[in-house]
This record gives C-alpha cells, structure tokens and sequence, in this order.
C-alpha cells in the first residue's frame, strides 16, 4: 500500500479498524506473565478466528497481533533471536484473516513503546531505538503488512523515532495513535495539539489516540487533533472503564450498543478512522459499522488556512499574519557574552538555563538557541542544551548554527516541530538542509542570500526566495513552513538600508510569508541603538513583519511593539498591553523600594562608622563568628541553590552544592528536611496541578537522590537506618511495565522510606517473602494492563493467608479508587507525589497502631 492509495482509501469516508486483542485473548484462556506473540503462536486457532470475526463484523484495516514483538520485549522471554521468523508467522495469521473478507482488508503491522524509556526520563538512547524500531519495521514490511501502525504511545519522543525508523527503513504509510491520561495529557506532559502537530508535519498518514478513556471522555482530544491537522483522525477507544467482577474477571461498563452512539460523538469531532481497544469485541466493530456505515464522514473544524504551527514536547505556539507580534529570545547565543563561554567550556549549562527561564518570564514566546564558539563540541553542546532547556520551560526551541551537521542532530532528537535558524541560497544550506527541513518536518527561515553575498536589490532578492521555495515545494514543504528573513543591514553605512527592508517585509506580506528578522543590525554604530530600534520595529510591524530575534528583558523594544499591537486592533493585544504595562509597574516598584533599601542601609552604616570603636556594638550583643551577616548570607544562598536545583532538576550541579553546602557548616538533617524535602514537596505539588509533569518529575527525585547520596552517611551516624520504614515494591506478575513503579520507589527514597524494589513480573510469593524478610510496614504494588490488575486482588489474599499484616497501597494506569475498595487495598495513588504522601499516612497510623499495642501491654 502506497501512501497515496491510503489517503484515497480514507478520503470522504469511515475506515473500520478492528477492536481488542488482549482481552480477548485472556478470556479465551491467555494467562498472564506469558509472551502474547509465542502464545498466539502456539494457539494460533484462537487468534485467526478472534481476527476472522473482525473482518466478518466489517474491519478495514486490521492490526497484526505484533504489538509488542520488538527486540527488546522479546528479549525478556529469550525469543529475540526469533524476531523475524515469529513476526512472518503473525502476520500471516492476518493475512489468512483479511482473506475472507468481501472487500479488501489491509493488515498493519502493530508497533508500540519498547518499556525502555528514552533519555533523559530512561537511558535509551536515541539511535538505538530508532534501530529497534527499524528492525522491527522491516520484518513487518517483509512479512506482508500493508501499512504500519504505532499506538498506545505515551511519550511523543519514542512516538518520533518510530516514524523516523519507518521514515528510514520503509515507504509504507504510518498511523500513530498516542494514550492521554484523565487531562488530556500524556503520562509525559503532551496535549493533543501538540502531538498532532508534530507528528503530522514529521509524516504520519493519520493520527489519533486509543485506549486512553471511553468514547465520550475522548472528544476534547479528537477535536484538539483535527483543529490543527489535515490528515485522517483515529479513535480508538476503550468499552469505557475497566472493572472484576464476582468471579475476578476484568470486564468493561459498556456494551457494544452504549459504546456505539458514544462513538458517533467522536465522528462529529473529526475522526474519521474508527475502532476499538480494550473490552472491545467484534460485535463492537459490527454495530459500529451498521450504525454508520459507509456514509460521508461529518464534517468537523480542521486546520484553518494561514496557520503555523511551532511546538515543543508539551506546548504548541500557532500565529498567522494577522496575529500578534511574536519575540524570539536571541539571548542564548556565546557570542560576545564572556561569562556564558566560559561556562560551556566547563560544561555548566547554569546560565542557558537562567537565559531560558529569564526569557520567558520577560515575554518570549520561542527561544533561539545557539552554541557556536571555539573549544567546544558544538554538536554534543547542543544536544545537551536542548535536553536541558526542555526540561525548564516548554517554549519551542529555534535551532542556531552555522554547521549542517549540528542542525541536523538537533532536529532528530528534539522532540517538538522546531523552527531552522537559516536557509539561505549559499549552495551548501540549499541543497542539504532544505531535505533535512522537509525530512524532519521543521519550519526554517529563509534568509535571502547567496554564494555572491547580499542581493544588490530588491528584485535579486525576491528571485531568491522563489527559488527556495519552489524547492521546499519540491520536497513536500508548503509555505506555512517558512518564515522569511527581511535581511536588515545597517542605516548607518545605507540610509535606506530599513527602508529596503519594509519593502521587502511589504512583499513577503503580499506573498503571503511570515517574516523576522534580527534588530540590532539597523541601529549598528549609532548612539542610543535602543530608540533606533524600537522605532524601526514599530514601523516593521506595521508593514507586516510577523516575529523578530530579540532581547525580550529590552523594556522600551518590547512595551513599543505591545502598543503597536494595541494600536493595530489585534486580537487580546489590550489585555497583553495592560498586563505587561502592569509587570513593568510592579517591576520598578520593587527596584525603587530595594534603591531605598540600600541607601538606609548605607547611612546606617556611616553612622555606625562615626562612632569610636568601643561604642559600635551594645553590650551582650557583640556577634559570634558564625553568625556574620557575610557568612549567613553565603550559606543561605547555599541552601537556596540546593532548593533550586531541586526544583529545577539539576542532577550533576546539585553534588558541588550539597558539598559545598556541608563545607560551609550545614548540618546534614537541616538541609535534608529544610531544604530537600520541601522542596521534592514542591514539585510534587507542581505535577499535581499540570505545572511539571513526568519528565520534570523524575529529573527533580533524581537530583534529590544524588543530594541525598552525599547526605546518607552522615544521617547515618545520627539515626539508625534500622529505624527507617521499609516499603517493598513491585510491579505485579505478568505486567513487564516499571515507568511509574521506578518513579515511586525513586520518590519514596527521597522521603527516608528503605524501599526494596523486587522489579516487574513478580509473582505473589516472592513479594510476601520479601515483606517478611525486611519486616516491612508497606507493600506497594504496580500494575499497567487490565489483563494483570486482578494479580493484585491475589498478593492482598495471599499476605493474609500468610498472616503478614503490612499495609497494601496500589497503582498504576488501570486502577481507580473503586477498585482498591473492592479488593481490599489500604489505599490507592494515581502518581507517584501522591504515592508519597500516601505512604506517609499509612506509616503514621500502622505507627500508631503498635504504639497503642505496646501500651496495652
């Protein structure tokens, strides 16, 4: 199947996925712990009939049972070296399946996450998943799969190498469908729009989401998706909410016929490629497909005409011409600033963080980022910059360099729809980084040059950016993909140097291109360069211009370009004026009032200064040593580096300061439950209100563990670790899921808890084993897949049989409130800053408990 025969296929229509596998499987006798694809293989009647009754009840497009049959899930059970053969064997169960059918039936190859996360959340590096998934996709494509699919994705990252490994290895069409927690989010911190974007421009066929929620809960993100794309949307949703009923069988609250009309909700969001997942049957699909048939999809709000889109892994930045005016923080760049060479050459990215940081609170709403310098790695130090950078603010990131290769890298590891800082004409640009653009699906700007320098003239100038864009067009790029550089050049050696360039702004209007450009040039070698620039930005804006690169802290450049705005009538630029036009108030305020501060404090101590020697201080107040204002000052700066390295999620800064901290006279408790706790107590606080999410979380428990590494040995000496409550944590059996399970032991350490982490797949017997052996006072358990939750229910009834009197907290994706009640937990965490808190209340009151025990005898 060709990429063109799939959008012919979908167009003005529904296409029919099928519905559940591994619910199905399991109620046709499946057990947990097993490898599915070497089970169906050895039952391989089940699965051809489960497949059959698909095709029969009306499926399209139906997914080969290869979920999971990549190198590294395989590996787990020994079969790894049998990739290849098992994947031919599964796909020719489609094959026969799809063979019954009236019409034609496609058979995709199924593709997922590998259970290895991607740095910096994992340690998987980027090349060797993409090599996994090749792998994976040629014996797909070699087996017969007429498409690929890549579903039940929670991080847009791994979402990313999947498509650049099909990108790589094979021309068949590609679906990806991601999985959103209950707010819309994926476990990783994504929104819908975000990953619709970036997947479509990197050149999935259509995307969408399944699993997730039921069909009603899953519209907001349907909508989301088909407002910021033109590719086909997928939903493929669950039978609503998981549930065991009297006899421990996971079943699901909706039928085939509840399940139906919630389904035509999503039709009227905008997906278009309809089917199931988990608790679905074939009579799901067949009542689908009765209900809607093969009528002309409705219709629904698509991506609207003129609109671009720049994203990072969590936050997507849309503008138009008409919009607002957009600043681009220039400020992460080594060039002419000293300190911040010095600090990459020592490896420090403590300022490009601030630069960052800084940048958006001053009103950026994209940051350019530049690591051009001698003595430095410059491809490693981008790399680094933009994993770091990502990890303190979710603007979409420019990529800056002079050098193919560094831009290249940059575009293959950033997980978002990044913007090109520049295309030009000159030869080797032109004919190498326009495929790379059009490859990775990122917006560039175009900057008018040429091998001959700077165009003598407008007409030159607009000769080269046709001829740019006719081959962006060549490659598959459109021009919502480029944003033209107006090329400004100094008023001080051309006095119609912004002249020439709001004409040529004028024209790329006219065009209909986004345009930039760069300030400074215009005012170069003039006095006062400020008011210059201000004023050539006001005029630029007027003519058209859409973004510029620039210092966003400039208060005059940007409160000017805010009332252009205001002046211009564009949309919410009022509440944007008055809101900045409030911080700069409040700004001054405080620089006023610490102005005022400082000249007290001055005359104070010039009065002080007057007085004799004996005189200056009242007796029984002379200050001791250690209480030096000099010194105080450095140890709580100490102390407030340490809080923010936290928060910020500094794993290698924070072991200089925590050493640095000790040095000073910092008693090691106090920075552990001063500083430390409260502030892992904060980010906590942060993910449960959507502030950070899971990667923000776990950079933060692990810069608290490498501080706590320090800390240990000294606590140690002062308490007794025998004292510490003991926690033994798993991931049930059957289930070969660890993310949020890894991240809880993670955070339970951080809190003082000994945690005995028994890893995933544990069966019943070793988890109680463990519990009696450490004497533990909590056992908490992991599960990610309804085939496994009741694994659970199973530990509970085995730890009482056992008489082992633990408390047992629960989680994981599958599992609710209700269902902790129903089995008997003694409580249940969605995440892991809950789990901690959780944690706690469990201990205090089995403390409590045996401390009443102990009084009564």
């Amino acid at each position: 199947m060709t990429k063109e025969q799939f959008f012919s296929f979908c167009k003005n229509r529904y296409v029919y996925l099928d519905g559940a596998t591994g619910s199905n499987l399991v109620k046709a006798g499946m057990p947990s712990g097993v490898c599915p694809e070497k089970w169906i293989l050895e039952h391989r009647e089940i699965m051809l009939q489960l497949q059959k009754d698909y095709v029969l009840a009306g499926t399209d497009i139906l997914y080969a049972p290869t979920f999971t049959a990549n190198r590294v899930k395989l590996k787990e059970y020994g079969l790894d070296s049998k990739l290849s053969s098992m994947t031919k064997e599964l796909v020719a169960i489609s094959r026969e399946a799809a063979a019954i059918g009236n019409g034609k039936v496609y058979v995709a190859g199924d593709i997922t996450m590998t259970g290895e996360q991607l740095r910096p959340v994992g340690k998987m590096e980027l090349e060797e998943l993409i090599s996994i998934y090749k792998e994976q996709i040629l014996a797909l494509e070699e087996a017969g799969a007429d498409l690929l699919v890549v579903e039940t994705m929670m991080s847009l990252g791994e979402a990313r190498a999947a498509l650049i490994a099909a990108k790589e290895a094979s021309s068949l069409p590609v679906m990806v469908t991601m999985t959103f927690e209950k707010d819309g989010r994926t476990l990783f911190g994504t929104d819908a729009r975000t990953a619709a974007v970036v997947l479509e421009s990197l050149g999935a066929c259509a995307i969408g989401a399944n699993c997730s929620t039921g069909p009603a809960q899953m519209q907001q993100i349907i909508e989301d998706m088909a407002s910021v794309t033109q590719v086909p949307i997928i939903a493929k949703p669950n039978a609503g909410l998981p549930y065991v009923d009297e006899n421990g069988v996971t079943c699901y609250t909706m039928g085939a016929e509840e399940f139906t009309e919630e389904m035509k909700l999503l039709a009227g969001k905008g997906a278009c490629i309809l089917g199931g997942c988990c608790g679905t049957a074939p009579e799901y699909i067949k009542a689908l497909r009765d209900a809607l048939g093969n009528q002309p999809m409705e219709k629904a709000a698509r991506r609207q005409p003129g609109i671009r889109f720049l994203s990072s892994e969590r936050k997507t930045a849309a503008f138009g011409l008409d919009g607002n005016f957009i600043i681009v923080g220039e400020r992460i760049n080594p060039t002419g600033k000293k300190l911040l060479q010095a600090q990459l050459r020592e490896g420090n990215m403590d300022r490009v963080l601030a630069f960052a940081e800084e940048q958006e609170a001053d009103g950026a709403q994209i940051l350019d980022v530049n690591m051009g310098m001698s003595g430095i790695d410059e491809k490693a130090m981008m790399l680094r910059a933009l994993e770091e950078i990502s990890g303190v603010t979710s603007l979409p990131l420019s990529i800056d360099s002079s050098y193919v290769e560094v831009i290249e890298a940059a575009l293959r590891a950033y997980p978002g729809r990044a913007l090109i800082n520049s295309i030009s004409l000159e030869k080797e640009k032109f004919e190498k980084l326009l495929p790379i653009a059009a490859k990775y699906g990122a917006m560039f700007i175009l900057l008018p040059l040429s091998d001959q320098g700077l165009p003598k003239d407008l007409e030159e100038k607009k000769q080269i950016i046709q001829t740019i864009y006719e081959r962006a067009l060549s490659l598959g790029m459109c021009r919502e993909d480029i944003i033209v550089d107006g090329l400004v050049t100094t008023v001080g050696a051309n006095k119609n140097a912004a002249l020439e360039t709001l004409e040529t702004i004028r024209y790329c209007r006219e065009q209909g291109f986004a345009t930039i450009c760069g300030l400074s040039n215009i005012s170069f070698g003039m006095p006062e360069r400020s008011f210059v620039n201000t004023a050539f930005l006001t005029l630029a804006i007027r003519e058209g211009l859409t973004m510029a690169i620039a210092n966003p802290s400039q208060e005059l450049l940007v409160s000017c370009a805010l009332a252009t705005d205001l002046l211009l009538a564009r949309e919410d630029a009022d509440v944007r004026y008055i809101e900045y036009a409030g911080r700069v108030k409040e700004n001054r305020e405080k620089k006023e009032a610490e102005l005022q501060k400082r000249l007290l404090a001055a005359k104070g101590t010039a009065s002080e200064g007057s007085l004799p020697a004996g005189q200056r201080t009242a007796p029984g107040f002379e200050e001791s040593p250690k209480s030096s204002p000099k010194e105080e000052s450095g140890q709580e700066k100490l102390r407030n580096a340490l809080h923010t390295a936290v928060l910020k999620g500094n794993r290698k800064g924070i072991v200089q300061i925590t050493k640095d901290a000790l040095s000073g006279g910092d008693d090691p408790a106090k920075l552990l439950n001063e500083v430390l706790l409260p502030a892992i107590n904060t980010v906590g606080d942060y993910f449960d209100k959507g502030k950070y999410f899971l990667p923000q979380l776990i950079a933060s428990a692990e810069a608290m563990k490498n501080a706590i590494e320090i800390l240990e040995p000294l606590l140690l000496k002062e308490s007794d670790a025998k004292d510490m409550p003991v926690v033994v944590i798993a991931t049930v059996e059957g289930d070969i899921h660890d993310i949020g399970k890894n991240l809880v032991a993670l955070m339970l350490k951080n809190h003082g808890f000994q945690v005995i982490d028994l890893g995933k797949d544990v069966p019943k017997e070793r988890i109680i084993a463990a519990a009696k052996k450490h004497n533990a006072r909590i056992i908490a358990l992991s599960a990610l897949m309804t085939t496994t939750m009741q694994r659970m229910r199973e530990v509970i009834e085995y730890a009482a049989e056992e008489g082992v009197h633990a408390k047992i907290m629960i989680g994981g994706a599958v599992i609710t409130q209700e269902y902790a009640d129903e089995i008997g937990a003694d409580g249940y965490s969605r995440d892991a800053a809950e789990a901690v808190k959780l944690a706690k209340k469990l201990n205090a009151s089995d403390f409590q408990k045996i401390h009443e025990q102990e009084e009564v005898l």
